[in-house]
C-alpha cells in the first residue's frame, strides 16, 4: 500500500515558485501606483499654474482695456488709472491699480490704491517684464512677459493687453484732467 498523506500538499518549489510570481505582480502594482500618483500630482501642479496664467490674462486684460491711462514706472512696473470715481477731474491715489513684479521680479500683484493690501496674480514666477508700447498716438498697448517653471522646466508666458480709450489728450501740464474737453 502506499503513504497518500503527503500528496495533496504543495512541495517546497512550488511555494517558491509562487512567491516569486506574487512578489512579480506586486511590484508591478505598486510601481504603477507611484507612476499614477507622480503623474497626478505633476498634472495638477501644471493645471494650476496654467489656471492662474488664464486668470491673469483675463484681470490684466480687463483693467487695461477700461483703464483711462497707463503709465510706467521707473522701476519697471506699471500704474494703472481705473477712471475718475469722485469726479474731481483730478488723479487721486485710491482710481490707481499697481501692477507690479517684485524686487527680484518673481511674482505679478495687483494694488488697488497705496494703501491696500497687494493681491498676488502669479506668486511663483521670474523674470518679470513689463513694456508699454506707445508707438500709436492714441493706444497704449501693455505686455507683460514671465517664465513660469513647469515640471522642472521653464516656459515664457506673455500677457498682452491694448488700452481701449487713452485720455491722454484730456491732461495738462499738470496732469489735471482738462475740464472744456469731451
Amino acid at each position: 500500500m502506499r503513504d497518500t498523506r503527503y500528496e495533496n500538499g504543495f512541495t517546497l518549489a512550488e511555494l517558491l515558485v509562487a512567491l516569486v510570481v506574487t512578489s512579480i505582480v506586486l511590484t508591478a502594482v505598486a510601481t504603477l501606483a507611484f507612476a499614477l500618483g507622480t503623474a497626478n500630482e505633476t498634472s495638477n501642479d501644471m493645471a494650476e499654474k496654467q489656471a492662474q496664467v488664464r486668470y491673469a490674462t483675463l484681470r490684466v486684460t480687463e483693467l487695461i482695456r477700461h483703464c483711462k491711462l497707463i503709465y510706467e514706472t521707473p522701476g519697471n512696473d506699471i500704474v494703472v488709472w481705473r477712471a475718475d470715481d469722485n469726479g474731481d477731474n483730478k488723479i487721486d491715489a485710491p482710481e490707481l491699480v499697481y501692477i507690479e513684479s517684485g524686487n527680484d521680479r518673481d511674482y505679478i500683484s495687483l494694488k488697488y490704491g497705496e494703501s491696500s493690501p497687494e493681491f498676488y496674480l502669479i506668486p511663483q514666477c521670474s523674470n518679470v517684464q513689463f513694456a508699454v508700447d506707445t508707438a500709436a498716438p492714441q493706444t497704449q498697448f501693455v505686455s507683460i512677459s514671465f517664465d513660469l517653471n513647469e515640471n522642472g522646466t521653464a516656459h515664457n508666458y506673455q500677457i498682452n493687453a491694448s488700452l481701449r480709450a487713452w485720455a491722454g489728450h484730456l491732461l495738462d501740464a499738470a496732469g489735471n484732467i482738462v475740464e472744456d474737453d469731451d
